[in-house]
């Protein structure tokens, strides 16, 4: 069976084909708000998809607004009512897609939908880099998701499991889930660190890497996964100016890149012995690893607590117009300077 990670064209294909279908075969709110959120991330996908979310959501709002005038009980998840009454106050036609700047070296990227998120996991209190898989909580097993999934078959030996992500902040932003059954909780292992390098360096999708967060480093979801994502333009942690990379400038916080998976897992363990948070990037030039402060950490503001993998590496999404506008280098290098351990 072939992979998703087979070529560009194939996630490409596969990716718009399996929004396009969910939107068809799903008439309910989660669905369309996934479709949604990756739709408005990508201008080549909202052309495609825009005619018949826009039937969708007059007919989502249709059946929802008779719903509550006639007393009956809403079946949809909480969380997805309180996304759709926010975007339908807004408005369909008021929707626009997400757009991205420079500042500096930095990227700095307008997306009001993915305000809209619910929080989960990550704002929890802080308590160590190992937590037990919960079973009640949220998870990647749950049924509901069963829609949501892009591919399932084996990836580098193991059997896996790749999602939408329901807000993207990335191009072609996935879910990998290695082993789902097995239930493992957000915490790397040598074999499962192995495993994503391999994932990443035997891909024939030019530029796709693979984010990772830990316990207290921005990880929403206490299940084992990675973020793939394909690149437009390398991150900003890839400049050549950065003294990671061979550069004179130094990066706001600590952040080695490492081009062998023995030696990055020597730097990782570390971080786990010492019960340091942190974020990866698995990179076609390399491994990135940024330890940081706990997201609970007194340093840090409301809205920088569930930073992750991407702004650590210099991507940072904003929810405010104006916030995105004023945003310069040196007000953002201060707020990653908050995070050094």
């Amino acid at each position: 069976m072939t992979t998703p990670f087979a070529s560009v064209a194939v996630l490409q294909q596969d990716f718009a084909d399996g929004l396009a279908g969910m939107l068809a075969t799903y008439p309910n709110l989660g669905v369309y708000i996934l479709v949604l959120a990756n739709a408005a991330y990508d201008d080549s996908l909202w052309p495609q998809l825009a005619p018949a979310l826009a039937r969708r959501h007059g007919e989502l709002a249709e059946r929802i607004a008779g719903e509550l005038r006639h007393g009956t009980a809403l079946t949809e998840p909480d969380d997805d009512l309180m996304v759709f009454l926010k975007l339908h106050t807004i408005g369909f036609e008021q929707l626009g897609l997400v757009v991205t700047r420079h500042a500096g070296p930095w990227q700095v990227t307008f997306n009001p939908l993915r305000a809209l998120r619910p929080p989960r996991i990550s704002g929890q209190r802080f308590d160590g880099l190992l937590r037990a898989f919960d079973p009640a909580g949220f998870h990647f097993n749950k049924p509901f998701l069963t829609r949501e999934v892009l591919w399932e078959g084996e990836l580098e030996g193991k059997a896996t499991r790749l999602l939408y992500n329901k807000f993207p902040f990335a191009r072609l932003h996935g879910l990998v889930v290695p082993e789902p059954s097995h239930e493992l909780p957000q915490h790397l292992t040598p074999e499962l660190h192995g495993w994503a390098w391999d994932v990443r360096a035997q891909s024939g999708v030019s530029g796709l890497c693979l984010g990772y967060n830990s316990a207290g480093a921005g990880a929403s979801v206490n299940h084992l996964h990675f973020q793939s994502f394909l690149l437009s333009e390398r991150l900003p942690v890839q400049d050549p100016r950065f003294a990671h990379n061979g550069g004179t400038e130094p990066y706001p916080l600590p952040c080695r890149r490492i081009n062998d998976p023995r030696a990055a897992w020597v730097e990782i363990d570390r971080l786990h012995q010492a019960g340091v948070p942190y974020n990866l990037v698995y990179t076609s030039d390399g491994l990135y690893l940024i330890p940081r402060v706990p997201q609970d950490s007194a340093h840090l503001d409301t809205a920088s607590r569930s930073y992750g993998w991407s702004e650590m590496a210099g991507a940072v999404t904003l929810f405010g117009r104006e916030a995105w506008e004023a945003l310069e280098a040196p007000a953002f290098e201060a707020m990653l300077a908050r995070f050094a351990p």
